[in-house]
């Protein structure tokens, strides 16, 4: 993967890998910015406020910020794969990307794209899961520039 064309372009490339660390961050405000306020409409805030209405907006954007992310993120990866494979809080990070994204994949699945059907028991507990795992997988990425 390191010697790969495109690796080896990002680490001569200052705004190639610039681009793609900017096209990662945007990638992530998505997902988050879209997650948060779905998962906590799902534990009760702005009960005011349809399901069906936010569903619609929140999992395309979700969604597409989701594949910029992991796009970009394998890209970043690739630069030092071997020296990045090692580190403890980038491996926890994919764990949780993960764990998120199959649960919402398969809460999704089970209830349809508006969830009209899920109870509110399966609601709050998917939201508590997805909040632990897009907050952890969050955190776990900013820490990845901390480690020597």
């Amino acid at each position: 993967m390191e010697s790969s064309a495109i690796a080896e372009h990002l680490r001569v490339s200052r705004w190639g890998y610039a681009a793609v660390n900017a096209a990662h961050i945007l990638g992530i405000a998505l997902l988050v910015g879209a997650v948060i306020p779905f998962n906590l409409h799902m534990l009760g805030l702005w009960r005011g406020v349809p399901r069906m209405m936010l569903a619609p907006v929140l999992v395309p954007v979700a969604a597409t910020g989701l594949a910029l992310a992991v796009a970009a993120g394998t890209l970043l990866f690739s630069v030092k794969a071997v020296e990045y494979s090692g580190i403890v809080f980038l491996q926890i990070k994919i764990v949780l990307v993960t764990a998120g994204t199959l649960s919402a994949l398969l809460l999704h699945r089970a209830y349809g794209w508006s969830l009209q059907n899920a109870t509110e028991a399966r609601l709050r507990t998917h939201a508590l899961l997805s909040l632990a795992c897009w907050l952890g997988a969050l955190v776990c990425g900013r820490l990845i520039a901390f480690v020597d």
